[in-house]
């Protein structure tokens, strides 16, 4: 059996916004039609995603959050029974349909998952290919493309359920994990870096002055060689001196100099020599533990190549 585990469901690619939505199924079929012709996904080992239950969910979000995700997807369809509309808006870029509530099941339940096979020793490492994506999500209030926080949900599951001291949470997307900041802030189990554009989205999101966030803001038009000397300035001392037991990654792919919606310059070289370092951290501390969920990246072509240039390296090909 593979080291690297792929975790992915159909359900995930049912999750859609209406058309012309960049966080879109064809994202995911870009990733499967690369792995496919480049022959990484040969490498790997394909696993189903678990629904996650709802007290799971709870580790990251408030019962009320979650239970009015699943009132307005139980009321929409309802109304589409009706003849109503297709889909629930949340705010101006975020909208549910009526597969949405089990994608985001499907979503955080592949974090999970993950993270029990990796920790179980079944798995070095993991990959989730999964949508809707989750790092804006925060503990009370969906915005973004973001329902549920993925990763978020997966570090506190790897702390209060498998009893581990410290896990770090990485986030390379454009945009500011403000919703993982706003769960896990404060809490000094789950160190957490990042670097993103910066003013940008998410406009007045959290900036926490909490001893656990290393969250590095960036100008537009940062191309890759400069965002590897932050990361070797600043974050690679705290992980050192922090010592996580496993690592999560917000695998974002759209700081890409390809993808519109940000203005960074990262090529798919970039994100191996990130993903070679961070795997680095875990060989020392981690048992070489990694469990990585998709976030964003919305041009297709350059998500796909950057998918395929991250598991190379997890899956050691």
């Amino acid at each position: 059996m593979s080291r690297t585990g792929y975790f992915t469901h159909p359900d995930c690619r049912r999750h859609e916004m209406g058309p012309g939505h960049p966080e879109c199924p064809e994202r995911l079929d870009a990733i499967e039609d690369r792995l496919l012709i480049s022959g990484v996904g040969h490498a790997l080992t394909r696993l189903e995603a678990p629904l996650a239950s709802l007290d799971e969910v709870e580790l990251a979000h408030s019962r009320m959050h979650v239970a009015a995700l699943r009132g307005m997807s139980d009321m929409l369809a309802e109304e589409m029974e009706a003849g109503g509309p297709r889909y629930a808006q949340i705010d101006p870029d975020t909208s549910i349909n009526i597969d949405s509530w089990k994608a985001m099941l499907r979503g955080a339940g592949a974090a999970l998952a993950a993270t029990d096979a990796v920790i179980a020793g079944e798995l070095e490492n993991a990959f989730c290919a999964i949508r809707p994506p989750g790092h804006h999500a925060c503990r009370d209030k969906a915005m973004g493309f973001c329902f549920f926080n993925n990763v978020a949900m997966a570090a506190k599951y790897a702390v209060e359920r498998h009893g581990l001291k410290r896990v770090a949470i990485v986030d390379f997307d454009v945009h500011h994990g403000n919703g993982t900041e706003d769960i896990v802030a404060g809490d000094d189990r789950i160190l957490m870096v990042s670097f993103y554009q910066h003013p940008f989205y998410p406009h007045g999101g959290a900036r926490s002055d909490a001893d656990n966030m290393v969250n590095v803001p960036v100008p537009a038009y940062t191309k890759g060689m400069e965002v590897r000397e932050l990361i070797e300035m600043l974050w690679m001392p705290r992980l050192e001196q922090f010592k996580p037991e496993m690592i999560f990654i917000s695998a974002g792919f759209d700081a890409h100099r390809e993808d519109d919606l940000g203005q960074l310059g990262l090529v798919e070289a970039d994100y191996a020599w990130i993903t070679e370092r961070m795997k680095d951290v875990a060989r020392r501390f981690s048992k070489g533990r990694v469990v990585s969920c998709l976030e964003g990246g919305y041009n297709l072509s350059a998500l796909a190549r950057s998918v395929e240039a991250h598991l190379r390296v997890l899956a050691d090909i």
